[in-house]
């Protein structure tokens, strides 16, 4: 991505610091001796996977291509029933679905918690504070791009709402272009965690919807990692640990059911079994795995989150011409001066039995992976 906007980020369809008035080529638009045309606005383009699995990382290298936005967390806090509704909504009610606050958030960061997809930044001049109601586009996607979410957000909701009733996917469609060119990008790309699980109803919801842009049908990127790992790093991530018990309906031992607050507090400090968070890794491949199987390598393309770390520019290079995002020369080496090498496997802090369990759990997992001929 270029630049995201910084402090004072203008509100939809003012241009940001230093960009071009009407009429002008912005960033990676091309002006007289630029190289090539930028990426096509008319493609929607999603990084999907399970939770832990490389997918931040992923989409922060994407986001150096000149061309492109990375989107992040659009979609998982969203209201399971009305995020892709077959419903025609007005953009006020989209606008009112995306301010929703997601409870499971709100459980964790009152508690002081931290996580790096929660870029919302609860300082000293913003609206919210840590325990409140945050609405969900606040929560990753807006603290990402802007400095100043919450006005960013009072003026993107202002522009939202004035949209007619339409297909869900119009609206989003419209949005993610309009945020990308507020960000001097031609293009976006949208990332949530655990995209895996819902990645048939997001692709229908898109193909379903009349395209403004005549925009032709969706390019995936899915990256994997090894299930065990993915496990691990779930157990020990703040969010998941609550909402994967909060899921399967786990009453931490030795707390009183009706007691809400000592409940959370109990899933938060326990010690889960680690064969829960395995057992979600497969469900959710599972979930995602006729989708994959439907989409050839024209529309489909699948990373191992192993092989980016291990070695990345050539992955990015190749990322690049699938998603079809213009010649970029520097963007391989950018992308790449993200990783920071292999992280250390976790494997050798479980005892036997609990990597008999964890095996056990994610054995489905790994079996639709060599299904869809990857893993």
């Amino acid at each position: 991505m270029n630049e995201a906007p910084g402090p004072g980020a203008p509100g939809p369809g003012a241009p940001g610091p230093g960009a071009p008035g009407p009429g002008a080529p912005g960033p990676g638009a091309p002006g007289p001796g630029a190289p090539g045309p930028v990426a096509s606005a008319r493609l929607d383009r999603f990084v999907v996977g399970t939770g832990r699995c490389g997918s931040t990382l992923l989409t922060k290298m994407l986001d150096r291509h000149r061309d492109l936005l990375g989107l992040n967390e659009v979609f998982t806090g969203l209201d399971w029933g009305m995020r892709f509704t077959a419903d025609a909504v007005t953009g006020a009610a989209v606008a009112g679905i995306l301010a929703t606050p997601n409870p499971v958030i709100q459980m964790v960061t009152a508690r002081g918690h931290e996580a790096e997809e929660v870029t919302y930044r609860f300082g000293p001049g913003d609206r919210h504070r840590r325990g409140d109601p945050l609405p969900w586009i606040l929560t990753s996607t807006l603290g990402h791009l802007s400095d100043h979410p919450d006005a960013h957000w009072d003026a993107l909701s202002a522009w939202l709402s004035a949209r007619p009733a339409g297909p869900v996917a119009g609206h989003y469609r419209a949005l993610f272009a309009h945020l990308a060119t507020e960000a001097g990008a031609s293009a976006w790309v949208e990332r949530s965690g655990s995209s895996i699980d819902y990645v048939g109803d997001l692709l229908d919801c898109f193909a379903g919807a009349p395209v403004e842009t005549g925009a032709v049908p969706a390019k995936v990127v899915h990256i994997h990692r090894d299930g065990a790992e993915v496990a691990l790093s779930m157990r020990n991530h703040a969010f998941y640990r609550l909402a994967v018990q909060l899921f399967y309906g786990v009453m931490p031992e030795g707390v009183d059911p009706d007691d809400e607050e000592a409940v959370v507090d109990g899933w938060l400090g326990g010690d889960p079994p680690i064969g829960l968070y395995g057992r979600y890794w497969s469900e959710q491949l599972a979930h995602g795995e006729a989708t994959l199987a439907g989409n050839g390598p024209d529309r489909l393309r699948t990373v191992g989150f192993e092989d980016l770390v291990a070695d990345p520019a050539p992955v990015m290079a190749e990322l690049a011409g699938f998603l079809e995002l213009s010649d970029d020369p520097g963007f391989p080496t950018r992308a790449a001066a993200l990783v920071r090498g292999v992280p250390p496997s976790r494997l050798g802090d479980l005892g036997p039995s609990e990597r008999s369990a964890l095996d056990e759990a994610c054995a489905p997992g790994r079996a639709v992976l060599a299904r869809l001929g990857v893993g």
